[in-house]
């Protein structure tokens, strides 16, 4: 079997990319250590001896926020400058994608989550130290860095989505999924038959899932993403009241039902962009029937907040790629790069290219806003910058954008552009969820690009020769 979550806590310990806490209370200590211990050098923290809650029971954050982290739980190279371990993930994640189909999950009967299995009255979710992790928050979130696992009804494509997850009661759990969503369909599709919904959800697991359920991938296809991360099939059991298949090494799964005719009061919750965009509101309900936990069980933690936070380093990163790859499978050339930054997640997107035609930059960022807005926001602002400038780097983007864009010019909106219930600009309730997107080229104007005033840029020669010189007592 591939490395669990146990095992990669194990080898995380030993790189010295892990801390553990006793003592930490699951009412806002846990969040609040969880939104301070944010550098881009800041471990992993296994909060235990929570209290109210048995040893063991454990609550672990900030599993893929840093780069080093999220390259040695990819296998990428982990102590290289930061350009070439990007350039690493781009070869990986295009493996991952070419190769889907060589890795569907493997159907096993036994596995580490069916240590422990509770039905009926022995059911209480209020067991697990389901931590409340902002201030305003309207509960306990136990589903934060999860995965919900539903069914397409007519196609029996499987998905695994990261929507947020709600302790309701002892037996019942709240979760929000935005419009347009693979999850929100599933269900939708279900209670347009007047039938309840079977629902799977795994708190605790590898941080490769939750790496799966966050990306906007192929209809089905995450299971098989896994694998491919993995390089083996995810072995998965079928859990037998909703008929689902459950990751065989999760740590927590609950099992149940999302009913047409039942919703409860959810919410607000500190989201993605920093504000508490959605309010209070009713949302479905699963009536969980199986609770499947193992011995000392862990929940995985990655509650959003204002940027930057656990796992947006991750979801910058591999969320670029994606997009990336999908602009050459587009068909638009000599992309150099493309960034989606963390301060303000897929809300802007960097784009750096070589000009091979009039009108490229427009073609990229139409392109790269639609990619971008999969998931019911993104795209809203598009930077296409010249190839000498690196994406990545914000003051080089704004730069660019300074000195080689006219607002009048080079400055475009399209209104009336799909949004979500997380959006903080959109007033609620609205009787739609509109948004805009705007494009800004940032190259040199193609009609004259050749006599564009020449950058100043250090003599390299010289450089090397001053770092010898004084580099050391400098710091160059």
């Amino acid at each position: 079997m591939a490395e669990d979550l146990r095992a990669w806590l194990e080898r995380m310990e030993k790189e010295g990319e892990l801390k553990k806490l006793d003592g930490v209370s699951w009412d806002l200590e846990i969040g609040t250590i969880t939104a301070l211990n944010t550098r881009r050098d800041s471990p992993a923290v296994l909060f235990d001896n929570i209290p109210g809650h048995p040893p063991g029971h454990r609550v672990l954050t900030g599993s893929i926020l840093t780069p080093r982290r999220v390259a040695l739980t990819l296998g990428l190279p982990a102590d290289v400058p930061e350009n070439e371990m990007i350039a690493a993930a781009k070869k990986k994640v295009k493996g991952w994608l070419d190769n889907l189909d060589k890795f569907k999950p493997r159907e096993v009967r036994e596995g580490p989550v069916m240590q422990n299995v509770q039905k009926g009255d022995k059911i209480n979710i209020l067991q697990f130290p389901s931590p409340k992790w902002h201030k305003k928050d309207g509960g306990r979130y136990i589903g934060t860095g999860h995965c919900l696992v539903t069914r397409d009804p007519e196609t029996g494509d499987v998905n695994l989505g990261t929507y947020r997850v709600m302790v309701q009661d002892e037996k019942t759990l709240g979760f929000h999924i935005s419009p347009g969503k693979h999850g929100r369909i599933h269900f939708e599709k279900y209670h347009a038959r007047g039938e309840k919904a079977p629902i799977l959800v795994s708190v605790g697991h590898h941080p490769h899932y939750f790496a799966a359920g966050t990306l906007s991938l192929p209809h089905g296809a995450e299971y098989n993403y896994l694998g491919a991360m993995k390089n083996e099939p995810s072995e998965v059991i079928t859990e037998e009241v909703t008929g689902l298949p459950m990751p065989a090494d999760s740590e927590i799964v609950f099992a149940g039902f999302c009913p047409p005719d039942k919703t409860r009061a959810e919410g607000p919750f500190g989201e993605y962009t920093g504000y508490y965009a959605s309010g209070e509101r009713q949302n479905p309900i699963i009536e969980v029937e199986r609770v499947y936990f193992r011995n000392n069980p862990i929940i995985h933690g990655a509650p959003p907040s204002r940027p930057p936070y656990n796992g947006s380093y991750y979801l910058t990163l591999i969320g670029s790629i994606l997009i990336e790859l999908e602009l050459a499978k587009l068909g638009v050339p000599d992309v150099k790069g493309v960034w989606t930054h963390e301060i303000c997640s897929s809300y802007f997107v960097a784009i750096s290219l070589k000009q091979r035609f009039a009108g490229h930059p427009k073609q990229a960022a139409l392109y790269a806003s639609e990619i971008s807005a999969r998931g019911g926001m993104g795209g809203r602002y598009v930077v296409v910058v010249d190839e000498d400038i690196d994406p990545t780097d914000i003051k080089q983007v704004l730069w660019a954008m300074c000195t080689r864009s006219d607002p009048e010019k080079d400055l475009d909106i399209i209104r009336r552009t799909r949004s979500s219930p997380l959006d903080p600009i959109i007033k609620k309730p609205a009787a739609g969820l509109f948004s805009s997107r705007a494009f800004i080229d940032a190259t040199k104007p193609w009609e004259w690009r050749d006599q564009f005033p020449e950058v100043v840029e250090i003599d390299q020669e010289m450089a090397a020769i001053v770092r010898k010189k004084f580099g050391k007592e400098l710091k160059l």
